[in-house]
């Protein structure tokens, strides 16, 4: 699903050159849930950025399902990351003025879908996560779980084979964090791959598999990982963390 070999990433200015990530490699494979940890400015969330599309490299290899990231321009990448991954912030990021519903739809209009199709996936995906009679509240009536829970749907509404999960119960209390996370496991063992930031090492602990980056470079604690086999189908942050 996502294979990266030798891959480094430098950050250059007139005076300074910062290597955020050194000879990282890491292979996910269809299916797994990874955890990574790390300490802060170890460069994580760096390797989440370019996970996910958001950034270059500076050398080394990258795949995504199969696809080699390596000279694609910036449309190629905003295609391959529509059709292919989804996102989840810590921070939630919805937007306050639009209610669940319209929420979920502002990323599938930017894919094209017609509006039966748009509805559709909305509603099946706020059922998913447990908010189909929310659908016209707004982010400020619902709690932090819920509000996390909507960005859930979202990510999902367009069908992504990899989710990416930057501290998704950064804000959330410890029965709210444990909500999300027993929903990522269920997502997870629906097919969805998964890579998860997480300074949590309860959360870390329930992952598949757990990698470790520090100092740009990261240790794999498990390197063959056993697999949840999928019940069906095949299943943003811009600084060094």
């Amino acid at each position: 699903m996502l294979k990266m070999n030798h891959l480094s990433k430098v950050y250059r200015t007139h005076l300074i050159e910062t290597h955020a990530l050194r000879d990282f490699s890491i292979h996910v494979r269809e299916g797994e849930f990874v955890a990574v940890t790390g300490p802060s400015g170890s460069g994580k969330t760096t390797f989440l950025n370019i996970a996910g599309l958001l950034e270059e490299f500076s050398g080394g290899e990258f795949w995504i399902d199969g696809v080699d990231v390596r000279g694609m321009n910036d449309d190629q990448r905003s295609r391959l990351r529509n059709e292919k991954i989804g996102f989840i912030f810590q921070g939630f990021n919805l937007i306050p003025d639009l209610n669940l519903f319209d929420n979920v739809d502002v990323p599938l209009r930017y894919r094209g879908f017609d509006a039966a199709e748009r509805k559709r996936r909305i509603e099946e995906n706020l059922t998913r996560v447990g908010l189909a009679s929310r659908m016209k509240h707004y982010p400020a009536e619902l709690s932090g779980g819920q509000q996390q829970r909507v960005a859930i749907a979202r990510a999902l509404a367009g069908s992504p084979r990899l989710l990416l999960a930057d501290e998704p119960t950064g804000n959330l209390d410890s029965l709210m964090a444990r909500g999300v996370m027993e929903l990522l496991e269920e997502i997870n063992r629906q097919g969805t791959t998964i890579i998860m930031v997480t300074h949590d090492p309860e959360l870390a602990a329930r992952a598949q598999r757990n990698v470790h980056v520090i100092d740009g470079q990261v240790t794999d604690f498990e390197s063959e990982p056993q697999l949840r086999a999928p019940a069906h189908g095949s299943g943003a942050a811009t600084a060094v963390a």
